[in-house]
């Protein structure tokens, strides 16, 4: 059939077709005239590509979904590659949430504060009720770390029988945090806002967002616990008084403990890093199963979408009660 047909059967114009032609997604027959010849599994595919656009997917994300049928299968979803994309496209829309969500928040909170210094409606100290504080938003140049291979040996290992002083006033010992399945977050160093942080910090790559990534962790908590996840441990360097600070500051509601000693790292083996003189360690993240080590995330690129990252693995591997 000819473009004007194709198009009015698959529900797209003209331009659209020829577009998703020029993309190579649908391949058209030549008749001998030169003139293109649609056939039926071209706008079956055409109507494939719609159908996901209007999901959300790009034209160029729905290539495994037509790839898919032209195997054979009678829907396009039908192959580990589509879901693959389907999981693809929900933790980018997830990481989209999360900073929109982020940028909402610090936009009601100045909004809050603009009102009460001009119509005295709102005390400047009085946070609203379904606020929390948040970090700054980080810069969108930040340089991303590359994957090393400096985390691939922590799969399936052992946490060891190391205890350290929680924020909360209790003790975690590492080997002993809960039966089932917890995340662990390693990362490298907040300090108190403004100081404390060594020169040319964002130009480390994969050093600047820990109060972006703890927030994120906070907000995602519930979330979290739902999809299997008991508890929520950071780890870092950090002094213990530092940790108190931002767990006061950002309203933190789990335990962060301090490892100025390298306990955990030499143990595990884990990446670190210098910087003005500083060792610090890596940003990475631990799904633990009791004392095991089950999943690694390393490196971690942005920090403020980790926990979403986190999340979205969480929902894939649900735990079995078998």
């Amino acid at each position: 059939m000819r473009a004007s047909e194709a198009a009015v059967a698959a529900g797209v114009s003209v331009k659209a077709l020829k577009y998703y032609e020029d993309l190579g997604l649908v391949r058209p027959a030549r008749l001998p005239n030169g003139y293109r010849d649609y056939s039926g599994q071209d706008v079956r595919l055409v109507a494939e590509i719609r159908n996901l656009t209007s999901l959300g997917l790009s034209p160029k994300e729905t290539r495994p979904f037509l790839d898919c049928l032209r195997e054979g299968h009678e829907v396009g979803d039908d192959c580990p590659e589509s879901l693959a994309a389907y999981h693809r496209k929900i933790q980018q829309l997830d990481a989209f949430i999360a900073r929109l969500s982020r940028t909402r928040r610090q936009l009601t909170r100045q909004m809050h504060a603009a009102a009460g210094r001009g119509f005295g409606s709102h005390h400047p100290d009085q946070e609203p009720p379904d606020m929390l504080p948040q970090p700054d938003i980080l810069p969108d140049d930040l340089p991303a770390p590359v994957d090393d291979g400096a985390a691939r040996h922590l799969p399936g290992l052992t946490l060891p029988k190391l205890a350290f002083p929680a924020t909360d006033g209790g003790e975690v010992r590492l080997d002993d945090v809960c039966d089932g399945r917890w995340v662990l977050f390693v990362y490298p160093l907040t300090g108190k806002p403004g100081a404390d942080i060594p020169q040319g910090w964002d130009e480390i790559p994969g050093a600047r967002g820990c109060s972006q990534e703890a927030c994120g962790f906070r907000d995602l908590l519930a979330a979290l616990r739902a999809e299997g996840a008991e508890r929520v441990v950071a780890l870092s360097t950090d002094r213990a008084e530092y940790q108190r600070e931002l767990v006061r500051r950002l309203h933190l509601p789990y335990p962060m403990v301090s490892d100025p000693t390298f306990a955990l790292g030499r143990s595990l083996d884990l990446p670190t890093f210098e910087a003005n003189g500083l060792t610090l360690y890596k940003r990475l993240t631990m799904v633990v199963r009791g004392n095991t080590v089950e999943h690694v995330f390393y490196p971690i690129f942005p920090p403020d979408t980790h926990a979403a990252e986190v999340l979205d693995w969480l929902r894939r591997n649900p735990l079995s009660h078998a």
